[in-house]
């Protein structure tokens, strides 16, 4: 049912890109207008914020193998809300944004403070606040961590596709080689089809260009299947 719900709603989402798509006929630039932004964050949010990279049942098996154990009740949102204040310590003076959506949280990363234009290794002065979360990423445990890539619409859909995979994997890399299991770690990467802004300008683009690290509790019920 999980797996049904995903192709619908990425279904949706590639009709509503469509649509709302328009090419400039003298730079070839593609466009994605604020509706359909809107309707892509729609269709495809209830799985970016109630899964996980890869179905709960393959990630908790790894969990489990790792012996990691699950939160259960009113501890799942203390769990979280000590993690939460952690990470906005750790990441204060930064421009990396801490968001708390239900019991999740998200990190936004933007990749001009992560990566160099058109690369995929994780830059000097960024590797410092990588690190910090890193070292809040082992010390709350009870977590699966996704990490997303993203990318503005320059370039070709391919050519964004395994630019956003590559810097993904580059950050998870990167905090499995400091201290935060590799069994907890998802990556996928969106390319240019998941736009939080607009790509008309450069502020824009810039704010699309981002890497996204998603914090889900493991709870007992995940544990227990």
């Amino acid at each position: 049912m999980r797996i049904q719900r995903l192709l619908l709603a990425a279904a949706a989402a590639s009709t509503l890109a469509t649509a709302g798509c328009t090419t400039d006929p003298e730079t070839g630039q593609r466009r994605i207008s604020k509706a359909a932004i809107g309707g892509i964050g729609g269709a495809l949010g209830g799985y970016l914020l109630g899964d996980v990279v890869g179905g709960r049942r393959d990630r908790t098996e790894k969990i489990v193998g790792a012996g990691i154990g699950g939160l259960a009740g009113a501890g799942i949102g203390a769990y979280m809300d000590r993690q939460e204040r952690a990470l906005r310590e750790r990441t204060a003076g930064t421009d990396v944004q801490v968001i708390r959506r239900g019991d999740d949280l998200v990190l936004n990363i933007p990749s001009g403070i992560t990566f160099a234009y058109d690369s995929a290794d994780v830059q000097p002065q960024f590797r410092r606040t990588l690190d910090q979360v890193a070292d809040t990423l082992a010390e709350y445990n009870q977590t699966y961590v996704d990490v997303y890539g993203h990318t503005d619409s320059t370039g070709s859909d391919a050519y964004n596709q395994t630019l956003s995979e590559r810097r993904a994997t580059s950050v998870a890399d990167y905090l499995a080689s400091h201290g935060v299991q590799s069994a907890r770690i998802g990556t996928r990467g969106y390319g240019e089809t998941q736009p939080i802004a607009s790509n008309d300008t450069d502020e824009g683009r810039a704010a699309n260009r981002r890497v996204e690290i998603k914090i889900v509790p493991v709870t007992q019920s995940d544990v227990a299947r």
